[in-house]
């Protein structure tokens, strides 16, 4: 499958799912709740669908990274600003939006580095010394 049918995806089955519970929270009255899961499906639906840039193998993890973090400054970012899970009366609360977007960035992406691109690794050349030498 291409890189646009996986980001498809990736990203649409989420969105529908979560958009799905949005619209009951909605219909059920639930009109905030209904508004943040929206905003959480839109946030999720991009983040998966990003996720492919990973895949493409002859991109370094620099420019992997770089786009993706472009990708995510463009969308996730002004979606936290409208969720309304924040203040946004000061130019303090936007910088403190910006400050969480960066920080749980940083840490997402350190730990999907350490999962996938040490752990993982690791684990699997230990299976495959398993079975050359079993």
């Amino acid at each position: 499958m291409k890189l646009w049918g996986q980001a498809a995806l990736r990203g649409g089955i989420p969105l529908v799912i979560m958009s799905g519970i949005s619209a009951a929270l909605y219909a059920q009255g639930q009109t905030a709740d209904g508004r943040s899961t929206l905003f959480a499906a839109l946030i999720f639906g991009v983040v998966s669908a990003a996720s492919v840039l990973y895949d493409v193998e002859k991109w370094t993890l620099l420019r992997q990274t770089v786009v993706h973090f472009a990708l995510m400054v463009g969308t996730v970012l002004p979606l936290l600003f409208l969720s309304g899970w924040f203040p946004t009366r000061t130019a303090s609360d936007y910088l403190a939006i910006v400050g969480t977007f960066l920080v749980v960035g940083l840490v997402l992406w350190t730990a999907a580095f350490v999962g996938f691109g040490v752990l993982v690794p690791r684990a699997q050349a230990r299976s495959a010394r398993g079975r050359v030498s079993g």
